[in-house]
């Protein structure tokens, strides 16, 4: 309790700070909404990245806080790659920059300049012929409702070049960043396993 009615509690203090805090947010908005607007529009495509995706050249005007995914799916219009949780947690965004897996919500296109993105579109071959872990994905019944599917190839053939795909065990182990809603886990692993023998790894 107070010594004196006019010494302010805590909670009186946390009253008018947050008061004071709306306060001001209020006048600020009100204020600056065209400088705001402005501060926005100086933003777009601020910046030029030139990177190749599945071995052709692109070049994209951006603003400087467009991610990969995005650069993807809304400026090369290549929507396999799919957007999931966008935090890097689920791995359906997963693609390969210069041979690596990379999740691409959480990988700045700006920094890709002269690098080399492959996505799901670019890993069949020159004569349409599928990868051989897309067949074996098949072959397995490793995909259900599909939307991880893309993502689970990108890190599956990464997986098996990494040399990570000697045992189930390291297979689950190394693949443990994309998720499967449907579950479908047990032909993912065999899948992997099956096209590690066919692509002589």
């Amino acid at each position: 309790m107070p010594d004196s009615p006019h010494m302010m509690t805590r909670r009186d203090t946390l009253k008018v700070t947050a008061a004071a805090a709306v306060a001001a947010s209020v006048e600020l908005n009100l204020g600056s909404t065209s400088d705001a607007a402005a501060a926005s529009m100086a933003f777009q495509d601020s910046l030029s990245t030139s990177l190749k995706i599945n071995g052709v050249d692109h070049t994209f005007a951006h603003d400087p806080r467009v991610s990969l995914l995005d650069a993807l799916r809304e400026m090369a219009h290549l929507f396999g790659t799919k957007k999931g949780c966008d935090h890097g947690q689920c791995g359906a965004c997963t693609v390969h920059v210069d041979g690596r897996r990379v999740v691409s919500c959480l990988t700045p296109l700006a920094q890709l300049e002269e690098r080399e993105v492959t996505t799901i579109e670019g890993v069949a071959g020159a004569d349409g012929a599928l990868h051989p872990l897309q067949q074996a994905f098949i072959d397995h019944d490793a995909l259900q409702c599909g939307y991880c599917t893309p993502g689970q190839i990108m890190a599956g053939i990464a997986c098996i070049k990494e040399g990570h795909a000697t045992s189930p065990a390291e297979i689950r182990e190394f693949m443990s960043g994309n998720l499967c809603r449907c579950g479908a886990y047990v032909g993912i692993v065999a899948a992997i396993e099956d096209a590690r023998e066919k692509m002589g790894a």
